[in-house]
């Protein structure tokens, strides 16, 4: 397992915390999901060997927020 941490600018409120946890939850390889609204970030542990870190980021990309490192 592996654990990468998304920088993400545009989460404003929890609903949309939890907008990015669904989304990534529902990633196959995704063991656990951590979204912080205070610290703009989410952190991921996952398979790697089923995902990579740039996917992930992808996900997030595509529900409007920006990932600005991983």
């Amino acid at each position: 397992m592996k654990t990468c941490i998304l920088r993400i600018e545009g989460m404003a409120c929890n609903h949309c915390t939890a907008s990015v946890n669904t989304a990534l939850s529902a990633i196959d390889g995704v063991e656990s999901v951590k979204v912080s609204l205070e610290e703009k970030s989410a952190t991921v542990t996952y398979d790697a060997d089923k995902v990579r870190a740039d996917q992930l980021a992808d996900t997030v990309d595509g529900l409007g927020f920006e990932v600005i490192d991983f």
